[in-house]
């Protein structure tokens, strides 16, 4: 298997008055083409920080980060906005809809970045809509539909620049159990059936489980990592 995304050693302070905090400390991890991950630890365990930093959104203190090949801790703010806009797709906690916009135009917005014709934009969000089973919402506004609904609007808005690496940040945060586990359900098979790799950060241990692997944090270090996809495929050898 290819590694797609590599930390070595990764430190982030930051500066609290006359004291240093120490975000992530001495983070080394791999991730594989077409994983599901989940970064998974309390409020303040250093895993927002963690998926920023893989991001490119913030510079790490010391240590590498490798994304499909590419040191990005030493690019420039261009060449991470170019990383990003050909590489990554984001799912976000809070959805990040336009409201003036229905969801076929939601999802077709990352498309205009890339100067594809408005008529091939709409097609392309069209078909992405069908894939997150949104036939019937794709002329529904925000403001018409439930928040779960919005977060599959938002996933397909990630999936349609045909990204290699999607980020999740607390991507059920905002929904009631059972809607949580239809979206993370989505994740996972769209992980399974595009080939994608899906870093999801989540406090939540039981949204976890629907990774293939999960990276415990505590205190900005890893402390465990679970191999889910094993356990299933040991459980499914006794079944």
């Amino acid at each position: 298997m290819k590694k797609i995304i590599e930390i070595k050693n990764l430190y982030k302070l930051y500066r609290l008055g006359d004291t240093f905090v120490r975000a992530l400390d001495g983070v080394s991890l791999e991730v594989y083409e077409g994983e599901f991950c989940a970064i998974v630890g309390t409020s303040g365990s250093g895993k927002s920080t963690m998926l920023n930093m893989l991001a490119g959104l913030e510079k790490p203190t010391k240590g590498e980060i490798i994304i499909d090949g590419q040191h990005i801790e030493s690019m420039s703010e261009d060449q991470l906005v170019q990383l990003r806009r050909e590489k990554v797709g984001f799912i976000f906690q809070s959805f990040q809809l336009i409201g003036s916009m229905n969801a076929i135009e939601n999802v077709a917005l990352p498309l205009s970045f890339r100067g594809i014709p408005r008529a091939k934009r709409l097609q392309m969000a069209d078909k992405m809509l069908d894939l997150v089973k949104l036939h019937k919402q794709k002329e529904h506004f925000p403001n018409q539909m439930s928040g779960g609904q919005q977060q599959r609007v938002g996933v397909a808005r990630a999936l349609v620049v045909n990204p290699k690496i999607i980020f999740a940040d607390e991507p059920t945060g905002n929904l009631d159990s059972h809607t949580s586990e239809e979206v993370m359900q989505l994740m996972q098979n769209i992980v399974r059936n595009q080939k994608k790799t899906l870093i999801m950060v989540t406090h939540d241990n039981h949204l976890a489980e629907y990774a293939d692997r999960v990276f415990h944090i505590i205190d900005g270090k890893i402390v465990k990592i679970e191999d889910n996809k094993r356990k299933r495929e040991e459980r499914g050898e006794k079944e």
